[in-house]
C-alpha cells in the first residue's frame, strides 16, 4: 500500500516520499528486490539519514510498529509500537510535523496464520519474518490521513510518540469496523459505505 502512496504522492506533487523499512529487507536481494527497493526510494532508516531527508524536503513514510506490527496484528487492529519512539526524536529533530495514516482493510488484504507463539519467538529471535502469510484478497481499502501533528520544541519523543499513537488508533475507531472481517471488506468493493453511516 505505501508503494501505491509514493508514486501517487510523486506525481501529484514533486516532493519525493521516502519509505523507511528494517535492515532485514535489505539483505533479501534475490528476484530483484533491492532493486525494487532502490527504485521506490525506500531506505534502512538510520535517524540521521531519515532526518537529512526530511531536511531536504522530502516526506518521509515510517511505521513505527515495523514488521513486528504486520505480522502480530490482526483483525481488532491494536497497534504494536511496543515502547518505539525513535520516529518522534526525527520529527524533532527535523523540525516536521507527523502526519498519522490509516488504512481502511489492511488486515483483511492480507493475513497470518495463527501460529504466534513459536513464530513470535523466532521473529524475536532471529528477526526473519518466519510466519506464513496468506491472502492478497482483492478488498477495499482505503487510506486515511488525520491532522497533522504540528512540531513543538518543548514536547518530549515520548510525549510526541504517544500522540501520534493516539492519532492513529483515533483514525481506526472512525474508519475500521471492528473486527475486521474479509467478507465484509470483499464486499466493501461493491457496495461501500464509511463506518458511521
Amino acid at each position: 500500500m505505501l508503494y501505491y502512496s509514493v508514486s501517487s504522492i510523486f506525481f501529484l506533487i514533486v516532493a519525493l516520499l521516502s519509505l523507511t523499512v528494517t535492515l532485514m529487507e535489505f539483505k533479501i536481494s534475490f528476484l530483484g528486490f533491492k532493486l525494487l527497493l532502490e527504485v521506490f526510494s525506500v531506505m534502512h532508516g538510520p535517524q540521521e539519514e531519515c532526518v537529512r531527508a526530511l531536511k531536504n524536503g522530502h516526506l518521509l513514510a515510517i511505521s513505527p510498529g515495523g514488521v513486528r506490527e504486520a505480522l502480530f496484528s490482526d483483525e481488532t487492529y491494536r497497534i504494536v509500537w511496543r515502547r518505539r519512539k525513535g520516529f518522534a526524536q526525527v520529527a524533532i529533530d527535523a523540525q516536521v510535523p507527523i502526519i498519522p495514516m490509516f488504512t481502511r482493510n489492511i488486515r483483511e488484504g492480507f493475513r497470518t496464520f495463527g501460529c504466534f507463539g513459536f513464530c513470535k519467538w523466532l521473529y524475536e529471535k532471529f528477526k526473519w519474518p518466519f510466519v506464513p502469510i496468506y491472502g492478497g484478497f482483492p478488498v477495499k481499502f482505503c487510506t486515511y490521513l488525520g491532522d497533522p501533528i504540528p512540531y513543538d520544541p518543548n514536547i518530549t519523543a515520548a510525549e510526541l510518540a504517544d500522540k501520534a499513537k493516539q492519532a492513529v488508533q483515533s483514525l481506526i475507531e472512525k474508519h475500521q469496523i471492528i473486527p475486521g472481517n474479509i467478507l465484509r471488506a470483499l464486499l466493501e468493493r461493491v457496495h461501500w459505505r464509511e463506518k458511521n453511516e
